[in-house]
């Protein structure tokens, strides 16, 4: 091992922020009580995630701090789940979603007491915006809020069943929840859109009169309290408005709205959705690199058959090895994607343009994607042992299910930013697209690489905004989007991962020892070279690449695996993780002993298990 080199890739995976923003956060895990738990029920498992939550509560600075930095707030999306997916959920819905909303919408000395009670943890905060008949529509959302100005309140209510409110943490009476509530503020006959409320939903013994709350039916290894919640005439004091600087009382007691239609103060008023993209990509990576580096350190131990041998290491088999060095690859991608994406959305703190918008979105939707695919080939990667949720990375692909639906579903919310793309229109003066000449390049040149994907996007966006502009047919706008939506998702992903790869050819040039430096370097031919063979028909048809090269490719995948193995101790030790954070018996350094720790399976005396089943 050579720590030079480890500390040089964890301080470009951790954009330099490990020590200060990371480390306590990771330490805080070691705690016993995250150890893994079998023979729980779901409601046990529930309960254990807010008892967890707690603990990481109680051993960081307060909420509202951490909302000032957030570094913070992402690295804290980072960690907790490789120990318990749950407890993620919980964190980041308390902590981002409902006190960042109370934080930025309801800072007001009259709202002094709600604050404190949840930046103490006193009480918990569901995040209730989705309903059962609004969820990718949401903006329609139909829960409303009717001001009575005689007793200074707001009336709150559920009109029908598909306004309930769908997914909230709910579930339990006995943890107290003081929620945000998004509805449909209504004053003086007119309606004025959506805005957040701060509702007590329990005070840790029951509902509060007029609540209703029905569990949902069970997920998969998740026991959170999700619940169906509606409100029949619920009470709440004028005060628990959070108008922020969307609107507000005049002396006469009238409500006055912001400037501006309801759909801008819809937005403003859902300010914490993007951050929230990225603490969900945040924690997508993490989990995706834990199950990289599981995988890694147990397919270095475990043992399988070869021609005139039974005791080879099965990474010493090249299908192992590209199915896991091109995951490897992956993560380093999305890592060094997801922290350009925050670098920008911290240096715009006041304002969100729309070129940042559509990177936070990709990269929420790419990372997500492509750590689902990392986690499931680790799973099967490690055989049986990958199905125990011990070993962790089953329960990461469960976590990584709801993480493609959290904050935006991936295929509308990557839809929508295509179409934001497409209608931009060509800038004046940009340079038409010109395919890259592959006499005589390199498959691993990653500058030609780069060039190829980025050749692939403009032509994308260009039969896109043609498709969208074609008038020698009839249609409606619902008929041209329909033909030209698919066009645009492959160009918007294209996008995220022509910019994933200039991010890792950037941190391959800024690495300071020469490990490091060639081993990502390798790293990001590899990844760019299996992009380019996802689409290699459409790379041969517009001749960026020629019929040998593309009948090169696997050969020449196969060689960058053989060059990156001796660099894979060196390139997962980046990701600052450890057998005694993870806990995982495969990823220990004996991991037959681990297990036999974790099982009790001590026998018989003497006997030395020396293959894997």
């Amino acid at each position: 091992m050579n720590p030079v080199a480890t500390a040089d890739l964890a301080r470009l995976l951790f954009d330099g922020r490990y020590e200060q923003a990371h480390k306590d956060i990771g330490e805080l895990l070691l705690d016993p009580i995250f150890d893994p738990r079998e023979g729980l029920t779901m409601n046990e498992a529930g309960k254990l995630a807010y008892e967890r939550s707690r603990v990481v509560h109680a051993g960081l600075e307060r909420p509202v701090e951490i909302l000032r930095d957030p570094w913070r707030l992402f690295a804290l999306a980072e960690w907790p789940s490789l120990v318990d997916v749950s407890t993620f959920s919980l964190l980041m819905v308390h902590y981002n979603l409902s006190f960042g909303t109370v934080v930025e919408h309801g800072d007001r000395p009259e709202l002094k007491d709600l604050v404190d009670e949840l930046d103490r943890l006193d009480s918990f905060s569901p995040y209730m915006a989705t309903e059962l008949g609004y969820g990718n529509n949401v903006a329609a959302m139909r829960t409303e809020a009717v001001y009575d100005a005689a007793s200074e309140t707001f009336v709150l209510n559920t009109p029908d069943a598909l306004a309930q409110k769908h997914m909230s943490y709910s579930g339990f009476q006995d943890v107290p929840k003081l929620a945000v509530v998004m509805a449909r503020l209504k004053a003086d006959g007119k309606d004025h859109g959506v805005y957040p409320f701060l509702v007590p939903i329990s005070d840790g013994t029951r509902l509060h009169e007029g609540v209703h709350a029905a569990p949902c039916p069970e997920k998969p290894v998740q026991g959170l309290d999700n619940g169906v919640t509606w409100f029949d005439h619920v009470r709440v004091p004028r005060r628990n408005l959070l108008h922020g600087d969307m609107g507000g009382f005049d002396e006469n007691g009238t409500f006055r709205p912001s400037s501006g239609n309801q759909r801008k103060r819809f937005l403003r008023a859902m300010s914490r959705i993007l951050p929230g993209r990225l603490c969900v990509s945040s924690s997508a990576v993490g989990a995706g690199r834990a199950s990289v580096y599981i995988a890694l350190r147990f397919a270095a131990q475990r043992l399988t058959n070869a021609p005139g041998r039974n005791d080879l290491p099965v990474i010493e088999y090249r299908s192992h090895q590209l199915a896991l060095f091109t995951a490897l690859s992956k993560v380093y991608a999305m890592t060094l994607l997801l922290n350009h994406a925050k670098r920008e959305f911290v240096a715009a703190p006041d304002a969100v343009p729309a070129e940042l918008n559509h990177l936070i979105s990709i990269t929420k939707a790419l990372s997500t994607w492509e750590m689902t695919e990392v986690i499931a080939t680790c799973r099967e990667r490690c055989g049986a042992q990958g199905i125990f949720s011990v070993n962790r990375i089953a329960d990461y692909g469960s976590l990584l299910q709801g993480l493609v639906t959290a904050e935006g579903d991936n295929q509308v919310l990557l839809a929508t930013t295509a179409g934001q793309i497409i209608a931009q229109g060509q800038a004046e003066g940009e340079a038409p697209s010109e395919a890259p000449d592959p006499t005589g390049r390199d498959l691993r040149d990653t500058a030609f690489l780069l060039a190829a994907l980025r050749h692939r996007e403009q032509e994308l966006l260009r039969a896109a905004r043609a498709s969208m502009a074609d008038e020698t047919r009839e249609r409606t706008y619902l008929d041209a989007w329909n033909d030209t939506m698919n066009t645009g998702l492959a160009m918007a992903r294209v996008r995220g991962v022509r910019t994933a790869l200039e991010c890792f050819t950037e941190a391959a040039e800024e690495a300071e020892t020469e490990p490091a430096r060639t081993a990502l370097g390798l790293l990001a031919s590899l990844y760019a070279l299996t992009e380019v063979q996802r689409d290699a028909g459409w790379y041969l048809a517009r001749g960026v690449f020629t019929a040998d090269q593309v009948e090169e490719l696997p050969q020449a995948l196969d060689a960058l695996c053989v060059l990156i193995q001796p660099h894979a101790e060196i390139l997962i030790s980046g990701f600052n993780l450890s057998p005694e954070l993870l806990r995982a018996p495969i990823a220990a350094d004996d991991y037959v002993a681990a297990f036999q720790r974790r099982t009790g399976a001590f026998g018989p005396a003497g006997a030395q298990i020396t293959t894997e089943s």
